[in-house]
């Protein structure tokens, strides 16, 4: 994007009538929000794709007719006591003769729940309680069907169907905030990208898995109340606490180790693993070969990756692999790891962008798949039949993908021709695969398509999205590049009043996460704080312009434009964020003394270091559950990009709390009192820096028994009002 690039779109812009005005009670009840395809789940035999349906079926559908082949499962026609009236979500096994039904799902954190699940056999019907002795979590098939193991309370159990479903524990060790098998503890799962830590070699005959031992981490704890929507009783008298194990920068992570266990022998084995005690273990992934399960191993710094392949019964491991990236490994390498007969791919920055590598089992590498200025976004897999790759990437534009197939000569073939965010899932022979796509003006569509891309049916259109909204009075966006005033040139999107006036002047409301390779700007529907764009098109009704900016450090862009930010996390953020502001100001219908910002989490984070940079360009901002000081948030995120406090306590010191005399405009501070994620303390911490700094600009909103996404009952709702009105009072 060289020059400024306009793409003018109209939803109702372009009408020749006044349309009606967006709520906030809509937008936040979900009443444009696009529908769906649930629980869809390409099956075994390369033509088959199944759904759930109504809550209640599961069906398997022909890829290429759209017919139905058969219902795999409905809750009101199964044999056997057990009952279940709706299902949360389905496993199958590997040989599709057995479903894990998922029911009564209760979230933990961000990826984990607990789930009472059912054992339902497709041929006869039966329907069995997979255990009864209490919810269990991240349940995994063996190669063979035949096992299931799950972790309940720390402890793994093991089920054997050729047994009459008979239980045995594998671990007794699991106690609440000591010790967890076969799932990760909390900061595993949050920075890692994980929900499950188990898995069965390629025989059937072992299980492995990794043991996080976090009885020296530090414990943190917040306030619980009775609250309502929901509703704690427990608390009515008395307040209560959440405790659990949650490591800040510098302290003391889990000591990981990974064991296996002989399903004949009952022997239990503990890998010889040559680690460093606080190296991490952010997966382990069965292969082809019964003797190797892979092990992949990073150091604190993040910066070098190891692969390990461990035998389950010798406990001798043998290291294949070793990735040094520096200065540090992005966690969307662990989404790419793929393993097929004799080997298997997985993604690395080592050349500066996101590609491709193929290997055989010994780490020999075979191949680079990928190559080029440009980042592979997801890998979906890789026919061996034909030695074609299946992905995604950015190439031709940041601000969007394409799927393609690279063949065995590597040509690239282009899948999907329309312009905007493109997703996949293949069937097992990559003859069709499920595709979704989106833009800024288009909705999500979910739909079948053959080998060549071409569409073969649409399973959802979300045309009733499209068809509430065309009488609204929604916003003309435009993309458009700047250059900083430091010769940076960055990405970004405005949203226009659909009444815009060329020789009005606006107020300018930014909108920003910024945070290490995320993207904000990006053809999708899925624009913005809500899908579609919503909250800035409303916004453009009160009158403002709407902008969002990717600065320095976000992604898509390569390497060197990611990692700039390396050990100084918010100073490149906050400066372009600035220099976005000054370069509006210089627009000729923009209100140069009326430009706000607002982002939630790191982007509250950036918000805050933005109007406390030095240069007051901001009139009014609000910041959403923000870090204020990164000493205070998680070792593995916070050490990928800035080492510990000890090695790097300049660019620790660079936050909100220390920048809390220069705040400059008017602040609305927001958090969750129960955020496992960025905890209160944030925020409790910031404002106390803010009173002795004598600071009178900001106002505090703290919003009871509720974490990083602030929401439930009538939460959201009261959130967006807030924001909109403190914009609405401190710009006009």
């Amino acid at each position: 994007m060289k020059n400024l690039l306009i793409l003018l779109l109209s939803f109702s812009a372009l009408t020749l009538w006044a349309g009606e005005n967006l709520s906030l009670r809509d937008i936040t009840d979900g009443k444009y929000s696009p529908r769906g395809v649930y629980g869809i789940n390409p099956l075994q035999d390369g033509d088959q794709y199944a759904m759930i349906e109504d809550g209640k079926r599961i069906v398997a559908y022909s890829f290429r007719t759209g017919q139905q082949i058969a219902v795999l499962f409905d809750a009101d026609n199964t044999k056997g006591q057990a009952k279940v009236s709706r299902i949360d979500g389905y496993v199958m096994s590997p040989d599709e003769k057995n479903i894990l039904i998922r029911t009564q799902t209760k979230s933990i954190y961000r990826r984990s729940y607990t789930a009472v699940y059912y054992i339902y056999n497709v041929r006869n019907r039966s329907l069995v309680p997979l255990s009864d002795g209490g919810p269990q979590e991240c349940p995994v098939f063996s190669p063979d069907g035949n096992q299931i193991a799950f972790v309940r309370e720390g402890n793994i159990f093991l089920v054997k169907l050729l047994f009459n479903n008979s239980e045995s524990q594998v671990t007794k060790d699991g106690k609440y905030n000591h010790i967890i098998n076969g799932k990760p503890d909390w900061v595993y799962e949050e920075e890692f990208v994980t929900n499950r830590s188990l898995c069965f070699n390629a025989d059937n005959t072992m299980l492995m898995w990794i043991r996080y031992d976090e009885s020296d981490v530090p414990l943190y704890s917040f306030p619980m109340f009775k609250g309502l929507a929901p509703e704690y009783p427990e608390y009515a008298e008395y307040p209560g606490a959440y405790t659990y194990k949650y490591p800040v920068a510098g302290a003391r992570n889990s000591k990981v180790s990974v064991h296996s266990f002989d399903i004949k022998s009952h022997v239990t084995r503990r890998m010889k693993l040559e680690i460093g005690e606080e190296d991490y273990i952010p997966r382990i992934h069965p292969t082809s070969d019964p003797a190797k399960v892979a092990v992949f191993t990073l150091n604190r710094h993040q910066d070098c990756l190891q692969v390990f392949m461990a035998n389950p019964r010798s406990s001798e491991c043998k290291m294949v692999l070793r990735d040094e990236v520096k200065p540090y490994i992005t966690e969307d390498m662990y989404n790419s790891i793929h393993f097929f007969q004799g080997g298997f791919v997985m993604c690395s920055e080592r050349d500066g962008w996101n590609h491709i590598y193929q290997y055989d089992l010994n780490g020999t590498l075979r191949k680079q798949v990928t190559k080029g200025k440009f980042e592979v976004l997801d890998f979906y897999g890789y026919d061996p039949t034909t030695g074609s790759y299946y992905y995604a990437s950015n190439e031709g534009s940041p601000l969007r993908s394409v799927i393609c197939k690279t063949d065995a000569k590597g040509k690239v073939t282009r899948l999907c021709q329309q312009q905007g965010t493109h997703t996949a899932a293949f069937s097992s022979s990559f003859r069709y695969f499920i595709h979704t796509f989106s833009n800024i003006s288009t909705p999500t569509l979910t739909e079948v398509c053959d080998q060549t891309g071409k569409s073969l049916r649409v399973l959802e259109d979300n045309k009733q999205v499209t068809e509430a909204l065309r009488d609204k009075n929604l916003g003309r966006a435009e993309f458009f590049t700047f250059t900083t005033g430091e010769g940076v040139e960055l990405n970004g999107w405005m949203l226009k009043p659909h009444d815009f006036e060329a020789g009005k002047k606006y107020p300018v409301i930014l909108y920003q996460y910024s945070g290490p390779g995320s993207q904000s700007v990006r053809d999708q529907w899925n624009m913005g704080n809500c899908g579609g764009a919503l909250l800035e098109h409303y916004l453009t009704q009160q009158g403002y312009i709407c902008v969002i900016v990717d600065g320095r450090g976000t992604g898509g862009r390569g390497a060197d434009f990611e990692k700039t930010t390396y050990m100084q996390l918010g100073v490149k953020e906050a400066a372009d964020q600035v220099e976005t502001a000054l370069w509006l100001a210089r627009q000729s219908y923009v209100d140069a003394q009326r430009i706000g910002i607002w982002g939630w989490s790191f982007g509250g984070f950036n918000t805050l270091m933005s109007m406390s940079e030095g240069r007051p360009v901001f009139r009014a901002g609000v910041a959403v559950a923000p870090p204020t000081s990164w000493r205070y948030y998680d070792t593995v995120y916070t050490e990928r990009f800035m080492r510990t406090p000890k090695e790097n306590s300049e660019g620790y010191d660079e936050n909100p709390i220390s920048r809390a005399a220069k705040l400059s405009g008017e602040v609305l501070l927001c958090h969750g009192m129960t955020d496992d994620n960025v905890h209160f303390r944030n925020m409790a911490e910031y404002v106390e820096a803010l009173v002795q700094a004598e600071k009178m600009n900001f106002k505090q909103l703290c919003f009871t028994n509720r974490n990083h996404n602030i929401y439930g009952g009538r939460t959201r709702y009261v959130l967006y009002t807030q924001l909109v009105n403190w914009f609405n009072e401190k710009m006009r």
